[in-house]
């Protein structure tokens, strides 16, 4: 069955089976919402930049982390249970359905994939690494 939620909003963090060559992985991980496409088909399609937990103090160009110690209102407002880092050169486009999105373990918003928001406090390292994966994209 392949379910849709709510239209999500930019800046939602939520719970991702993030491709790999274009087939969902098994594993969900948390994924930022860039944005969100309302167009005649019969579900949103979301553009997604992929999150790890993996070497989150290393960050690269077009990277940014949300860090427990470092900015606890932040961590807390992602509904993140472990230091994230995501890659907005790694982003992709989704339909926003049950196939690539699925409810997380701790459903603190209702049975929907979204995790948590972006904390306001993040906006500039958001937009720096936006920055930095266009000016990588361009290369």
């Amino acid at each position: 069955m392949n379910l849709w939620w709510d239209e999500p909003a930019a800046g939602e963090i939520v719970w991702c089976h993030f491709p790999d060559n274009m087939h969902p992985r098994p594993k969900p991980r948390p994924a930022l919402v860039l944005a969100v496409y309302d167009d005649d088909s019969p579900h949103f399609e979301v553009r997604v930049a992929y999150g790890t937990s993996q070497r989150v103090t290393m960050l690269h160009s077009g990277e940014f982390s949300i860090l427990r110690g470092t900015n606890p209102a932040a961590w807390e407002a992602a509904g993140l249970s472990y230091d994230t880092k995501f890659d907005l050169k790694q982003a992709v486009d989704l339909p926003y359905t049950t196939e690539w999105f699925s409810v997380p373990p701790v459903a603190a918003h209702g049975q929907t994939p979204k995790l948590g928001v972006l904390h306001p406090s993040l906006v500039c390292a958001v937009q720096a690494a936006m920055r930095a994966a266009a000016v990588a994209s361009q290369c």
